[in-house]
């Protein structure tokens, strides 16, 4: 397994970070600022952006698995290098998601908990209903891991 840092050319990822975050001008507000990690295990497994959002607190953003590679640890393994890779700057990495309890649940046990919510974020900020598992998203769900620095 190898992880690579994406430096040029993110939207080549676009079909991965859409799993993660179905509308492609929410991820353009995020994806030139962030870095870019890819999880490779013999071919491309998954994928996600990290933003620095002030000193010493990272967001961790469209966190994606092919659905033929889910449940086989690459997200869990990927976060896990995230984890060491800011471990000397990242005082506290956050994460958002929609009020899907088997995300929150894959989180938690990445060693995430829940810090507080974002009300109304996927209604005022899409221009189309988000559905997960059949349930329409309307607040995100924030999540956070200290890191200490």
């Amino acid at each position: 397994m190898e992880v690579k840092i994406i430096k040029d050319n993110k939207k080549r990822f676009l079909d991965l970070l859409l799993l993660a975050d179905e509308q492609e001008n929410m991820i353009d507000r995020y994806l030139e600022r962030g870095e870019m990690f890819a999880l490779y295990d013999g071919d491309l497994k998954s994928i996600c952006v990290v933003t620095k959002e002030s000193e010493g607190i990272y967001e961790l953003k469209s966190l994606a698995t092919y659905e033929k590679y889910q449940k086989q640890g690459y997200g869990s393994k990927l976060i896990k290098y995230i984890f060491e890779y800011y471990k000397d700057k990242c005082r506290t990495m956050y994460v958002g998601t929609g009020e899907s309890p088997s995300i929150i649940s894959f989180y938690e046990h990445c060693g995430f908990v829940l810090s507080h919510r974002v009300k109304n974020f996927f209604t005022d900020n899409y221009d189309h209903p988000i559905f997960e598992n059949g349930i329409q998203l309307v607040d995100m769900i924030y999540l956070k891991k200290d890191l200490f620095i």
